[in-house]
């Protein structure tokens, strides 16, 4: 009996090694205490809010009382927080942005969805530098389209142009970059990405259906070291942002995000129309009222960045002393760290015997390497430095 769809029964099977890693977690927990387990599988974001978030929600509660105070919305959101959030992405992607250049949405996720319901037909690319977050191959298949990874050259990951104007063809629509980075925490720079421009600049020229480029950026405002993700608006006509204030004000479970299409794309108007079409039509309607509300009035906020940038030096300190090799992540709260002998898979399990959880690299579309997350108490991860000392102290690759 065939239940359920042929793609999704394939992805049942391949489910997402962060989500496997989190299960594992689970059960670790439930027999030692969850005092004695490491985890470091899942980026969830730890740290409070922005002061001034509890006013807001108080604000809205009063609010509660008056007729359709959360009722529906336009379907690209409130006028007032994308005439807010123009402003602030003005000076972020130095470009002249106005709120009928933004929708609101349901997180990042769900602007990428309906971008790509909005512009990809079947058969069409994506291509994309690898590692890459795990779930853009599905958000790409659902659509008919398909993935195409670029692997990116370790040990810093940045970006290779050349690399992605080889993987170029008739079929490429789109060109996918995440910066900062999940799960390198690289940060493409100025000079890279202006390459990519360059190579934009030449595809587009003579093609009736152009090749967009998307940057995903959820985690824009976690740099550290003083560095800053360049504007991408500035580098083709053809940019599309992706942001999500997940990290930045840690509202992951409130799902908000937003969508900014560059206002020098010929016909943005109709992108930005199609967009608030696929909106509805996926069944998101509006982004949630409640985190347009708080992005409104805490986008200029965020939460602690030195809070992070302490832990990352900690959890550089555990992985250099159990003699592990990395690239320092400049944004993001991650490490990639390469697996003693190449085989991730098995070294993240040998990691489990000792109650440290993390996630293989061929999760992300990159063997040989294992995805730390350090969105978590400091202590902890001091804590977990003995474990990983014994488990590459006893670390054997296995016989190939």
């Amino acid at each position: 009996m065939q239940l359920l769809a042929s793609d999704i029964e394939n992805s049942l099977g391949k489910s997402s090694w962060i989500r496997r890693m989190f299960e594992a977690g689970i059960e670790l927990k439930r027999q030692y205490g969850a005092e004695n387990v490491f985890d470091f599988s899942l980026g969830n974001p730890d740290l409070p809010s922005p002061a001034g978030t509890g006013d807001v929600l108080r604000r809205l509660a009063d609010a509660a009382e008056k007729p359709l105070a959360f009722g529906y919305c336009p379907n690209a959101g409130l006028p007032e927080v994308r005439a807010r959030l123009a402003q602030l992405l003005a000076r972020e992607q130095a470009a002249e942005v106005g709120p009928e250049h933004i929708v609101m949405t349901v997180g990042a996720a769900g602007g990428l969805n309906a971008f790509f319901r909005s512009v990809l037909e079947a058969g069409d690319e994506v291509l994309c530098p690898a590692p890459y977050f795990v779930e853009y191959g599905a958000y790409v298949g659902h659509y008919g389209g398909k993935l195409v990874a670029v692997p990116m050259p370790a040990p810093a990951f940045g970006l290779d142009v050349a690399a992605l104007a080889s993987a170029v063809n008739e079929r490429t629509r789109v060109i996918l970059i995440n910066t900062p980075n999940n799960p390198t925490g690289a940060i493409y720079g100025a000079a890279e990405l202006a390459g990519l421009g360059a190579l934009l600049e030449r595809i587009n020229r003579n093609r009736e259906r152009p090749v967009y480029l998307v940057s995903d950026e959820p985690y824009r405002l976690l740099c550290y070291d003083g560095a800053e993700v360049p504007p991408i608006l500035p580098i083709s006509p053809f940019s599309v942002v992706v942001g999500s204030y997940s990290k930045s004000l840690s509202l992951a479970g409130e799902r908000i995000g937003y969508l900014l299409v560059n206002p020098a794309l010929p016909g943005a108007a109709k992108v930005i129309a199609a967009l608030t079409l696929t909106t509805r039509t996926l069944g998101f309607v509006n982004a949630p009222v409640i985190g347009q509300r708080l992005v409104g009035a805490l986008c200029e906020s965020g939460v602690d960045v030195a809070v992070y940038e302490r832990r990352r030096a900690a959890m550089a300190e555990v992985l250099q002393a159990a003699g592990l090799e990395f690239a320092m992540p400049r944004g993001a709260f991650y490490f990639f760290v390469a697996a003693p002998g190449g085989d991730d898979q098995a070294f993240v399990q040998h990691l489990a015997g000792e109650k440290i959880l993390a996630v293989p690299g061929r999760g992300f579309g990159y063997p040989g390497y294992f995805r730390t997350t350090f969105c978590m108490d400091e202590a902890i991860i001091r804590r977990s430095r003995p474990a990983f000392e014994r488990a590459a102290a006893s670390w054997k690759s296995p016989i190939r």
